[in-house]
């Protein structure tokens, strides 16, 4: 398809003269016609199918991503959320009537509108820096803002790939893209935004929300947490196990919904371990550094800090590590005591602890004890254990037999709760995060 032109920029912008040009282009009215949105949200999906080999390249070179795994969860995903927006959008901004005869007689009309907030800032991560830019991206570009988006520099390579691409494809005058780290984020930061959308981990999503504080910005933090995982003694243990390798080992652990713990008691934990070994072989081959399935960790940093959590139980299969290769095998640990040091913070990498509890009440307790997660999964052929942990525990997404499987469907909201983070989005609740519903009353003098 034919991309829009560039607006040429003599120099990089200031922060304020880029938030600036945004908001004249939004006050303009620019931006809220649907058709605007609707070209820039299929613009917006030609940039990702027309340069899906540049964005799978970018993504190998910056996380070891393979082809398959880059192209479906980076690509794909984001795909299908910008195809369910246009089918839906339309219907998604119509205005909502309300009832007030009641209130004020025959004659009055009310309803609700979605209103765009105006200009947003995008701030994404470096694990999924494609899927995690585009999406909310999308949501913002639907509720007719201007945008400003800001990749990860942890991504470098995907980072300049975006930062090329989205001038030709979208809107110039009202969607920016903001490169470089720490220097360049806090002068984002520093400006007044109509909502601020923050991916990562939460002593930074504090530090954007102490930001946004100052001019009362709305902000949507999308965090982590160990999410658990419980595995009943009734559950088909290599079933479970394929699932729980298949989403736990997926960009080489490094996904903030990644199973994130195991609870089980003592004899279900006996015939896991064997299981989930079996799993790893099966996914990965004898020697996982040579499969082309398997990932690797980001940068040394985050090699170095994942592999002082290997010692923290008995070693069921992985324990490997390669740091020129920044690889890591998948590893399951067994034994894990409560107060490890795999069990003090976010893993974020192929890690597996299993933690043994006496059963369902043990590990109700368990979760409860502990800041509540970005999800949590359950194996489990029962319904009341099914209904027990719906009910009796407190966490942004559920899902049973399939982890990480909920946030593919885009009628799902997907966001934390407390410690890993506040609001959400997806589907119709992205729209609704980068807009304010308003109440229009008339009531008419005569």
């Amino acid at each position: 398809m034919s991309t829009a032109p560039a607006a040429p920029r003599a120099a990089a912008e200031q922060p304020a003269e880029l938030v600036a040009r945004l908001r004249a282009t939004f006050r303009s009215g620019r931006t809220r016609p649907l058709d605007w949105r609707t070209e820039q949200l299929t613009r917006l999906r030609a940039l990702l199918t027309e340069n899906r080999a540049e964005l799978v390249e970018a993504l190998h070179q910056d996380l070891g991503k393979p082809e398959a795994e880059a192209s479906g969860a980076d690509i794909d995903l984001p795909v299908r959320e910008i195809d369910h927006t246009l089918a839906h959008l339309a219907e998604w901004l119509a205005p909502q009537p309300v009832d007030v005869t009641g209130v004020f007689g025959a004659d009055a009309t009310a309803g609700t509108r979605l209103d765009p907030l105006g200009t947003v800032l995008v701030i994404a991560p470096w694990n999924y820096p494609v899927q995690l830019l585009t999406v909310p991206l999308a949501g913002a570009l639907a509720a007719g803002n201007t945008v400003v988006v800001k990749p990860s520099e942890l991504a470098p390579a995907t980072s300049a790939a975006l930062a090329r691409l989205i001038p030709r494809y979208l809107d110039p005058e009202a969607v920016a893209v903001v490169e470089g780290a720490v220097p360049e984020t806090t002068a984002l930061l520093e400006q007044h935004w109509d909502h601020i959308f923050y991916t990562g981990n939460g002593a930074v999503g504090r530090i954007v929300m102490r930001a946004a504080a100052e001019h009362l910005t709305p902000v949507t933090l999308e965090l982590g947490g160990k999410s658990p995982v419980f595995v009943d003694a009734d559950a088909d243990l290599d079933a479970a196990a394929r699932r729980l390798a298949q989403a736990k080992f997926a960009n080489a652990g490094q996904t903030c919904v990644a199973p994130d713990y195991v609870l089980t008691d003592p004899a279900t934990a006996r015939r896991l371990e064997p299981a989930l070994a079996r799993a790893v072989e099966e996914l990965f081959g004898a020697d996982p550094q040579q499969s082309p399935r398997y990932g690797r960790i980001v940068n040394e940093r985050h090699f170095d800090r994942v592999s002082g959590l290997l010692d923290s139980g008995r070693t069921v299969t992985g324990g490997t590590r390669d740091r020129a290769d920044r690889y890591i095998a998948p590893t399951v640990l067994a034994g894990v005591a409560p107060d490890a040091p795999v069990m003090r913070e976010e893993i974020f990498g192929p890690v597996l602890p299993i933690v043994e509890v006496d059963g369902l009440d043990a590990a109700i307790d368990f979760i409860n004890d502990r800041d509540k997660p970005l999800a949590l999964y359950g194996f489990t052929g029962n319904a009341a254990t099914r209904r027990r942990l719906a009910e009796e525990t407190s966490s942004g997404g559920l899902g049973f037999g399939a982890p990480m499987a909920h946030l593919r469907v885009p009628e799902l909201p997907f966001g934390g709760v407390g410690e890993s983070g506040m609001g959400g989005y997806h589907g119709l609740l992205s729209v609704e995060t980068f807009s304010h519903r308003k109440a229009v009353l008339d009531v008419p003098l005569g």
